[in-house]
């Protein structure tokens, strides 16, 4: 390979590789590959044998377990696409030796399966890494596509939901077989260029819906192709798209063919879904400077201020130097942006189908300004200086904030502290009002052999969810209480409720700051949960408190990202802060 400047079919320079650089690349891609992986296993069975996150409880693994139980490949459910679902399902039919093997594997032993799937989610998180590599080479050089990969590997975002059996980090992967298949697109326009991208395009929305966002790049590099071919290569490249596109709607519909075979509840859940995600401050304890302000934000710490001014860097220079590239990668990522900053509801996750074009705009950028700098400065050795201090700056924040959030959840839950602390101290069969901040399963028997999901309850349980105060204040009769979903659990409190406990013999209350903290957030929209927790204050005892964080209670301020995904420095274990209260009036005066 020569030594000297080179450039890509297509134009663009690229920093001088060599035979020598070939040989550096592997070993470094090693280092970014295996830590990458590490980090995303790193306290990867944090919480069990209880998964809190509700959507990991609600979504995949379940509806993995419940088409073994059920006989039928047909998950019943498109809220989100079922390709992670599948995984899964295939994963467990093999680890465990079929249906049977899995379904009890499940009851008995759900920590195990959820260990699988979380294992799952990070290796395939782990497979994107390498995937961008090759991408970043395909459209620049090694040296970007390493730094791409590495800036990935350590961003917080994808590590910490690497870490659950969601299909976040996942959805990496296909996306980004996408991508690549589009560089070749662009590069050479060969018929497994078009293949690939086809491929991870089906897969991808197959797996996360919002990843169609990778259709844009490979439309683009077909348009490319056609201007900079003329009309020679017009019916080529039409062709090319239209296999493309077959391999897409083959992809999407191995990966998800009750889509077509159940199309009535697919498109039924799929409108639903996008009515969810387009209603206006839908959860209480929102944020509301709207979504493109908090999607900006998250870019700073989900994937870290220095890859993100890093990309704007690189979107601005790869539009000036070789505008074929910037079509192919800004008008996506810019897209994206809007369009889930218009909608409803915003969480920092839901931009990580975006990431891996983001990271490689940010890493041809660091690598073009080394060369810059360099060019300017001369001297090979100047050149090794500079390229380690733009790495470190661009890749400390990540690696900081993950290598924190593995120590975080290498740590006890505060939530399995609280339980352990209620079998020594609370009696088997004592009246409990505990709030919706653990799965059903935390407050019942655990019994070696026993399925937990079916032992008897531990604690009589206050059911919660239930509205039993009337508008006017009083208490309703048993037979009218209307049953609420878990987001309008805040709802249903009202001071009026401490009494009734205390006359019901309901004397122990617990609470987790992930509940009160969304009331307080917003109180003017929840005026009798605000008086009910004060009320709560003031007539408990607080008999026992688990706080995730390193030093006092309270240290940070609730956030539906910040407050599950314990980003901030100030988290010492994951898990809410959890507080029991002891009830002192009525038949609790004992």
């Amino acid at each position: 390979m020569a030594t000297a400047e080179q450039t890509h079919e297509g134009g663009l320079p690229t920093p001088p590789t060599s035979h020598a650089s070939r040989r550096w690349v592997w070993p470094a891609l090693a280092v970014v590959l295996l830590g990458g992986l590490g980090l995303r296993l790193w306290g990867v069975r944090q919480g069990l044998p209880y998964a809190y996150n509700a959507d990991e409880a609600d979504h995949f693994v379940p509806h993995a377990i419940e088409m073994f139980a059920q006989g039928t490949l047909n998950p019943h459910y498109f809220a989100n696409p079922p390709g992670f679902t599948y995984v899964l399902h295939w994963l467990f039919a093999l680890w465990y030796g079929g249906a049977n093997g899995a379904v009890r594997a499940f009851s008995l032993h759900p920590e195990a399966v959820y260990t699988l799937a979380r294992v799952a989610s990070a290796v395939l998180g782990t497979i994107a890494l390498w995937l961008l590599y090759l991408t970043g080479a395909r459209l620049w050089s090694r040296a970007v596509g390493l730094l791409a990969a590495a800036i990935e590997a350590v961003a917080f975002l994808p590590v910490f939901y690497a870490h659950l059996a969601l299909n976040d980090a996942p959805t990496l992967a296909p996306a980004t077989l996408s991508l690549l298949g589009t560089a070749g697109v662009l590069r050479k326009g060969r018929a497994r260029d078009y293949l690939l991208a086809g491929l991870g395009l089906g897969l991808a929305c197959a797996t996360k819906y919002t990843a169609g966002i990778v259709l844009v790049p490979l439309l683009v590099a077909v348009l490319a192709r056609y201007l900079d071919g003329g009309k020679a290569v017009l019916w080529r490249s039409l062709a090319g798209l239209a296999f493309a596109g077959l391999c897409a709607l083959l992809a999407f519909f191995i990966a998800n063919p009750y889509a077509l075979l159940d199309y009535g509840a697919f498109h039924g859940e799929l409108v639903h879904q996008s009515t969810l995600s387009a209603e206006s401050q839908g959860k209480l304890g929102a944020p509301k400077e709207g979504g493109l302000v908090y999607y900006l934000w998250s870019f700073t710490w989900g994937l870290g201020w220095g890859p993100s001014l890093a990309a704007i860097g690189g979107a601005v220079t790869v539009w000036r130097d070789e505008r074929p590239l910037g079509w192919l990668l800004v008008p996506a990522a810019l897209m994206f942006v809007l369009f889930m900053g218009l909608q409803g509801r915003y969480f920092g996750r839901w931009l990580m189908p975006i990431f891996p074009v983001v990271c490689l705009l940010g890493a041809f950028f660091v690598v073009q300004a080394i060369g810059w700098c360099t060019r300017a400065q001369g001297g090979q050795a100047l050149r090794g200086v500079l390229g380690a201090l733009f790495v470190v700056a661009i890749l400390i924040q990540g690696l900081v904030y993950s290598v924190h959030s593995g120590i975080v959840l290498s740590r006890a839950d505060t939530r399995n502290l609280t339980r352990q602390w209620m079998l020594a101290h609370i009696p088997a069969g004592a009246k409990i009002v505990a709030e919706p901040v653990e799965p059903d399963e935390w407050a019942r028997e655990v019994r070696p052999g026993k399925s937990i999901a079916r032992n008897p309850y531990r604690w009589q349980l206050y059911p919660a969810l239930f509205r039993r105060i009337t508008s006017s204040g009083a208490i309703a009769p048993d037979y009218i209480r209307p049953e609420v979903g878990l987001e309008d659990y805040e709802t249903t409190l009202h001071p009026a409720l401490i009494n009734f406990y205390e006359h019901e013999g309901y004397c122990w209350v617990i609470t987790g700051s992930t509940e009160s903290g969304r009331a307080f957030a917003d109180r003017t929209a929840v005026p009798g949960a605000i008086a009910y927790y004060r009320k709560l204050a003031r007539a408990g005892v607080v008999v026992y408190r688990s706080s995730p964080y390193e030093h006092g209670d309270g240290q940070v301020a609730f956030n539906f990202d910040w407050s599950f995904d314990y980003y901030p420095l100030a988290y010492r274990r994951p898990g809410p802060q959890m507080t029991i209260y002891r009830l002192r009036a009525g038949r609790c005066k004992t």
